[in-house]
């Protein structure tokens, strides 16, 4: 973070710049207080059909579903980050979705969040953290309470540093006080019971190539030219130092 003042008594000006795979939409900062009235708006009733055909290209993707629950009893809202179609689906939209999901769903009780961050690109999947926001605040003061935990899954570096920085200014400390880091499916399975809740196959993929390659989880690339996979050279110079002439092999034996 960058700051500095104009002379003249001019408020000082604040500058961070954050590369981030959990991406931050600063747009929501900027609206004008009419912006911000149409943001809040509340989500209009709808009809189960009216809903299912505003919502079936979601449905289809299984963005959001409804399933199972962890070892505590709280039902899971299963999350996977790279369903979501970021550049076609704006946040308004997805607002909607969700609480739709949420008010025709969500049984009663205690619920938690199964967010599945494994291979999300900033660009196609995430909607930002902002949108993020707004989506946990306009939740009914109900559903914030019965929110008991936000299980994040495969968390990159980046994502880790974008909530722990920018976390308690974009999140609300309600919501980012209850986010759980889960780094492996192994250890998932300690809180949510194996074959309760479905992991996708890519997610599972994923992990494999993680528990490989450890050093990912902390933003580094141990083999980018996979060099580890090639298989190694099966002659040495030895083997056909034997096969030179006399006068060749004195010469190599003073060289080597």
């Amino acid at each position: 973070m960058a700051s500095g003042s104009a002379g003249g008594g001019e408020s000082d000006f604040f500058v961070l710049v954050l590369g981030s795979d959990f991406a931050t939409d600063a747009g929501a900062a900027l609206l004008t207080p009419a912006d911000h009235e149409e943001w809040h708006d509340c989500l209009p009733d709808l009809s189960e059909a009216e809903a299912d055909a505003c919502f079936s290209d979601l449905e289809e993707l299984q963005v959001v579903r409804v399933q199972g629950a962890d070892r505590a009893g709280r039902t899971i809202v299963r999350v996977v980050g790279k369903f979501f179609p970021a550049p076609v689906i704006d946040g308004e939209r997805l607002k909607k979705y969700v609480f739709y999901k949420l008010r025709t769903e969500l049984p009663e009780g205690p619920f938690c969040i199964l967010y599945i961050h494994s291979t999300v690109q900033s660009d196609d999947n995430n909607p930002g953290m902002s949108i993020l926001r707004t989506i946990y605040e306009e939740l009914p003061p109900e559903y914030k309470e019965r929110l008991q935990v936000f299980y994040f899954l495969h968390p990159g570096l980046r994502s880790r540093l974008a909530i722990a920085t920018l976390g308690r200014l974009f999140l609300s400390g309600g919501l980012y006080w209850k986010i759980k880091y889960i780094s492996r499916l192994e250890y998932l399975w300690g809180d949510i019971r194996k074959g309760v809740v479905e992991i996708p196959d890519f997610v599972v993929e994923h992990d494999k190539i993680l528990e490989h390659r450890p050093l990912t989880d902390y933003g580094i690339e141990p083999d980018p030219l996979h060099l580890a996979g090639v298989p190694a050279v099966g002659y040495s110079l030895g083997r056909y130092e034997n096969k030179w002439a006399p006068e060749d092999r004195w010469y190599s034996q003073n060289y080597m």
